[in-house]
């Protein structure tokens, strides 16, 4: 319970602030890692993407839940920080919500994606990313001296695709932990549960009414003295 309540704390002084440093790190996060998949897919893994009508199932699945991550990623940070500036707004609220949840869970598929890719990778010192030379009598891996026919330089492939796969895993399992916070700062604007005794919710409604009424009395105009 007092796990919960911690965890579900958003200060309606300092939160927006704090809310905000965390959409600009998912907008940065997102973007390196969208960047790091591109480079991936477009300078490594295009040659073998369907080499011979063979689709690396693994490696191209992982690349492109890599680069919609990054998009998603910097789309909720970009709410993030709208919410931030908006705390009051019903709709940003939900977006909020929605976009966080399916980043988190996007974000998770996307590192075990990448987590399983590069254990394939490893445990079959690359063979996979040779995918597409002509085959010989010795067997090919992307480690081995032997040289091929292949439509694309094969120079360092193995130490490259792993490279820059560890930073998007690792970016991916940042992103994750950034993500369920802004769904945990969304339940507790909703007041939803475990959130629900955050209060924080309570206090911006009331907050709006005072604000909407003092604009009312302002607006009334001043009836003049008999």
């Amino acid at each position: 319970m007092w796990r919960s309540r911690e965890m579900c704390t958003f200060d309606k002084d300092k939160g927006p602030r704090r809310l905000m440093k965390k959409g600009l790190t998912l907008i940065l996060v997102g973007h390196i890692n969208f960047i790091l998949g591109a480079i991936v897919h477009g300078n490594v893994l295009r040659h073998i993407s369907r080499p011979s009508q063979h689709i690396t199932t693994e490696y191209t699945v992982a690349n492109i839940i890599s680069v919609t991550s990054g998009l998603l990623s910097i789309a909720s940070g970009i709410i993030a920080i709208v919410v931030s500036r908006n705390i009051h707004v019903l709709k940003l609220q939900i977006g909020l919500l929605i976009v966080s949840f399916l980043n988190a869970l996007l974000s998770v598929a996307c590192c075990t994606g990448l987590l399983l890719a590069i254990g394939i990778t490893v445990a079959q010192s690359g063979q996979g990313l040779m995918l597409g030379c002509n085959d010989t009598q010795v067997p090919i891996n992307a480690r081995s001296p032997v040289s091929a026919q292949c439509p694309f330089d094969t120079t360092r492939i193995y130490d490259t695709t792993l490279s820059l796969w560890v930073p998007c895993a690792i970016l991916s399992a940042v992103e994750v932990g950034l993500s369920l916070w802004c769904f945990i700062v969304g339940l507790a604007l909703r007041g939803l549960a475990p959130c629900g005794n955050s209060y924080i919710k309570e206090q911006l409604e009331e907050e709006a009414e005072r604000s909407a009424h003092s604009q009312r009395l302002m607006g009334q105009p001043l009836n003049p003295d008999a």
